[in-house]
């Protein structure tokens, strides 16, 4: 008997279940050595009955396996994709491409974007050249938007002499600002901000070890941290600062002779306003003017010793590093930042105030908390403390005398600065 020798030699014969998209299912025989292009082409000759017309028609067509849904590749054979026996294929037409864009349809969408573009500003001035010229202040209208720190000191300075010229017209006057002096001294030694006093124990540092280092430190925490964190092994760490125990002492003294000629002092005090009273008011104003230098010179400022080191250590001048820091309120960095520019404001312009006809300073000359704080000393206290040294503004924001006043002069500049 004769055997074909292809018989002989054939792989396993597999059994594939073919479906298609329009529905049509069948069995195809194929040995494992087929390739799956040989493959695709019986099914095909199977749907269009034995021809393909269009040799296309075999690449536009593909065979997934619809278990795993991959894709065969026609290169390779059925053992090689792995099929078994009535495994299932899915005979389907490929996608065809999408057409590349035509050069007309790429011009035509550059032009609709050029179209929906914003005009620059050749543009717009050429559109708008026959238009009525307008007078409009431009360093106004396109100024930046002002700091508030450093038109702060300039509304401070005005404010100062406004609180001077009303609180000289009380017929107290004398009094008030002794009264304002004695306050003024009271309050250097004994105010600390008990925020910042309350960050250090938070920390772990001891209340009066704290407090010592705020007071070294112009109430700056990190400052006094670092000054904490360098003096834990000091023994003298905590010694009292210089003065504060013969001034205790003298305290002490004052105290007891007030209490034993309580009525003789009495009667004084009614004399010496007496005498206010009855003196020539070129005296009572140069008494004032005196008080005032005291008060001014109580308020000098005192610059950061160690940011002075670190900007001197650069290689400038003790002066300018000085006035560095006091247009920069005490801030390192902006101060290295001010001495390597254009150095402006100048230390100069810090004296002067803020133009007394603008809508700003009217509308805080009118506000009624403001009005009614210019009348109290400790408000021409806080305003000679935070233009001398900005440090100590977060203290006279919590006061509960000169807060209200603060946080409104805050509120109208910030108005008016945005419209």
């Amino acid at each position: 008997m004769f055997v074909q020798e292809e018989k002989i030699f054939a792989g396993k014969v597999l059994k594939i279940h073919i479906c298609t998209m329009e529905g049509a299912e069948w069995l195809e025989e194929v040995t494992e050595d087929t390739t799956i292009e040989k493959l695709k082409e019986k099914c095909l000759k199977h749907c269009t009955h034995g021809s393909l017309e269009d040799p296309k028609t075999l690449t536009h067509h593909k065979l997934i396996h619809a278990a795993s849904e991959r894709i065969l590749t026609e290169t390779k054979t059925v053992a090689d994709e792995n099929l078994k026996d009535k495994d299932c294929l899915l005979l389907i037409k490929k996608r065809p491409q999408p057409a590349s864009a035509k050069m007309a349809d790429i011009a035509a969408e550059e032009k609709k974007k050029q179209e929906t573009k914003a005009p620059d500003k050749d543009a717009i001035l050429k559109a708008t050249a026959n238009l009525s010229t307008r007078h409009s202040d431009r360093t106004v209208t396109q100024h930046n938007i002002r700091d508030f720190q450093t038109e702060l000191r300039k509304i401070l300075v005005s404010l100062i002499e406004v609180a001077q010229k009303i609180l000289a017209l009380n017929p107290d006057a004398v009094e008030l600002f002794k009264k304002a002096n004695a306050m003024l001294d009271e309050d250097e030694e004994e105010r600390v901000d008990e925020t910042a006093l309350q960050q250090l124990t938070e920390m772990g540092f001891p209340e009066s070890r704290a407090v010592k280092a705020l007071r070294l430190n112009h109430m700056s925490v990190t400052q006094a941290m670092e000054w904490l964190i360098e003096h834990v092994d000091d023994p003298t760490v905590d010694m009292p600062l210089p003065g504060q125990e013969a001034q205790g002492a003298a305290g002490a003294a004052g105290a007891a002779a007030s209490a034993s000629a309580g009525p003789s002092l009495s009667a004084t005090g009614a004399l010496a306003r007496t005498l206010s009273h009855s003196s020539s008011e070129e005296a009572k104003q140069d008494e004032l003017t005196e008080i005032f230098k005291r008060i001014r010179r109580k308020r000098e400022f005192r610059p950061d010793s160690r940011a002075v080191i670190a900007l001197m250590e650069m290689g400038f001048d003790e002066k300018e590093v000085i006035d560095a820091l006091r247009v920069n309120n005490n801030q390192q960095d902006a101060a290295c930042e001010w001495l390597l520019g254009d150095r402006k404001p100048s230390p100069e312009e810090l004296d002067k105030g803020i133009d007394t006809n603008s809508p700003l300073f009217q509308a805080i000359l009118e506000n009624p908390v403001v009005q009614l704080g210019l009348t109290n000393p400790k408000t021409l206290l806080a305003f000679e403390d935070m233009l001398e040294n900005p440090l100590n503004s977060t203290q006279w924001m919590n006061d509960p005398e000169t807060g209200p006043v603060m946080l409104q002069i805050s509120r109208i500049f910030q108005t008016l600065n945005r419209t």
